[in-house]
């Protein structure tokens, strides 16, 4: 295991990249909780989940801070499942109950799918089998 202080570099250095490509993705998603799906929100955390597959299988065995910059640092600061849970509050206290129930029900599914396909895609691609 990599140095606690070296890890923790590493989480901080790829959370503010993580941070910086989310805050991009919403400003070219822009959305109003309140008003229909949350797409950028969505967008971050598909891409992050289905990266997080790709990762889980690629950087088994590499550099010890590799996984923590990526995983913890990169997806970590570029999903957002905080701001998942309050745009789903945000929906259903304006009457959108529905599409809150859609949104919450669809971004766990895809949540899960994204991640399946993201390791079944990279392990076929690489011949790896863990």
């Amino acid at each position: 295991m990599s140095e606690p202080r070296g890890v923790l570099a590493a989480v901080a250095v790829g959370g503010s990249v993580g941070s910086a490509a989310r805050f991009g993705v919403a400003q070219l998603l822009p959305h109003d909780a309140g008003t229909g799906v949350p797409w950028s929100t969505l967008a971050v955390n598909a891409v992050g989940c289905l990266l997080i597959g790709v990762l889980v299988v690629l950087v088994d065995g590499r550099h010890p801070l590799l996984r923590p910059l990526l995983g913890a640092g990169v997806l970590g600061g570029f999903t957002t499942f905080s701001t998942f849970g309050v745009d789903a509050v945000v929906l259903a206290e304006r009457g959108a109950v529905w599409t809150a129930a859609a949104y919450a029900a669809g971004t766990l599914i895809m949540a899960v799918a994204a991640v399946t396909l993201g390791v079944s895609a990279t392990r076929r691609l690489t011949g790896r089998t863990t």
